[in-house]
């Protein structure tokens, strides 16, 4: 008998069927995917990941169903975001149980699934995890717990989560087919070292052999037909963009050329800042350095809530020798109770300040696609600002069902509002000259305002509310 298979399975060769003794017949023989005989193997995290058609969620739910018949096994069923018991893994498991002719063994209701006869005292519940975390938090006792469509969770999500399922031997279990390269799980399990206790396995429409010839004909003509995307839909190759992404066709190039790597900080050449201003939204900040012909992205910053004096810090603390802050055509508003404007604020700090003409947002983002390609952004330093650029989208139409002509305002706009004014703001200024052989007498003596000890009580002079006013 293979270490951690329950007494009552029995792995066949070739591995391809577990087999158990029950009350009601000598022995039953289940289908199952060699590829994931890991799971009946302990591990403290097991995932699971790649193309469509994998036999993932498939397999993932007939092994749950087997080890539930050991009658000790509460499993809580998990996915980012759940609004009914509709978009849960609830009617997959009961689909198998018929499958597997277990309907004798499981008693499945509207919300639930539980254990009869010899797996009486197992049960299955489903929860969505963003807006049910205090309910979450109060599970006892879950010995496995599943996380179906886990591209999307969340980092806090998943914090919160990992440490209530914390029984002895407990389990999680992660199934997902790759979405974006920075989307946090894929970074976690599989981009970087997975965490000790973690099996992690990639699948494919390969690993199934109960697929259809229907299905593998479609697969084949999507890899003849359209590549890029057969490589994300059945090979689990993650997308560099979103669907209706704005800078989709800049982004793909961005990454054909390589142009997303480590770029290091040129100390002969200042830093421009390029501000998209926010107070319950984000305040985004692109530094920016042009060498040549090229931009030079070298980092990235948001935070919200501040005052304009925790950004100006922001820029202290990373000691770059800055030219000019650019600042939205916005800046130049005194709010109530202010006695003077971020502009001014700024400027008082002692910074080289110019403001971005207004301008309509497609005309911004009509130039920024005319700088995308002279770009160069430093993939650890840019990373959150590249994933809003990628998350940036067109909004979907109620009426029509399809992509507007218009951006989706949600947490990706203020960093890319930041980037449309870093590329209107190029075109207002002269071209650096070709090379630097050293730094320009202008840089020399130039240094820093002392914010830190300087700027906040000149501000607060300045505006005794704060950034935005009372």
């Amino acid at each position: 008998m293979a270490q951690g298979v329950p007494p009552l399975f029995f792995p066949l060769a070739p591995h391809t069927g577990l087999s158990m003794l029950d009350s009601r017949t000598t022995q039953t023989q289940y289908d199952f995917p060699e590829k994931l005989q890991f799971l009946f193997e302990p591990a403290r995290f097991k995932v699971a990941y790649g193309g469509r058609a994998g036999v993932k969620s498939w397999g993932f739910a007939r092994a749950l169903l087997i080890t539930g018949l050991s009658g000790a096994e509460r499993i809580l069923c998990c996915r980012e975001i759940q609004k009914s018991i509709t978009e849960s893994v609830h009617k997959l498991l009961a689909d198998q149980i018929t499958l597997m002719g277990m309907n004798y063994l499981y008693d499945v209701q509207q919300a639930h699934i539980n254990g009869l006869g010899r797996a009486a005292g197992t049960e299955f519940s489903f929860e969505g995890l963003r807006h049910n975390i205090k309910k979450i938090k109060s599970y006892e006792g879950i010995t496995r717990c599943w996380v179906e469509e886990a591209a999307t969770l969340s980092r806090d999500s998943f914090f919160t989560l990992e440490p209530t399922i914390r029984k002895e031997g407990s389990e999680i279990w992660l199934t997902f087919n790759p979405e974006l390269d920075d989307d946090f799980v894929y970074q976690y399990f599989v981009v970087n070292r997975p965490p000790p206790g973690a099996v992690v396995m990639k699948t494919s429409y390969r690993d199934n052999r109960w697929l259809s010839s229907e299905i593998l004909a479609s697969i084949l003509h999507l890899k003849e037909t359209n590549p890029d995307e057969y490589l994300h839909v059945y090979e689990g190759h993650t997308k560099q963009v979103l669907d209706g992404a704005i800078f989709a066709d800049e982004l793909r190039e961005c990454v054909r050329e390589e142009r997303i790597r480590h770029v290091p900080y040129d100390r002969t050449t200042g830093v421009d800042v390029y501000f998209d201003l926010g107070h319950s939204n984000h305040t985004s900040m692109w530094f920016v350095q042009r060498v040549g012909f090229e931009f030079h992205l070298i980092d990235f910053y948001q935070d919200k809530l501040k005052h304009i004096e925790h950004y100006l810090q922001a820029m202290q603390e990373r000691r770059y020798v800055y030219a000019t802050l650019w600042l939205p055509h916005d800046a130049r508003a005194k709010t109530l109770g202010s006695r003077m404007s971020i502009e001014e604020q700024v400027r008082a700090a002692g910074f080289r300040v110019r403001v971005v003409p207004r301008m309509s947002i497609m005309d911004r983002i009509n130039a920024a696609r005319t700088v995308f390609s002279h770009c160069y952004f430093d993939a650890s330093k840019t990373q959150e600002g590249v994933k809003s650029l990628r998350h940036y989208q067109y909004s979907v139409s109620p009426a029509s069902g399809k992509f507007s002509n218009n951006p989706e305002h949600n947490w990706a706009s203020d960093a890319a509002d930041a980037f449309t004014y870093f590329a209107v703001a190029s075109g207002l200024r002269q071209r650096a000259p070709e090379c630097k052989l050293e730094k320009p007498p202008s840089l020399q003596e130039r240094k820093l305002p002392n914010v830190l000890n300087f700027g906040p009580e000149i501000l607060r002079k300045a505006n005794p509310f704060g950034w935005m006013g009372r």
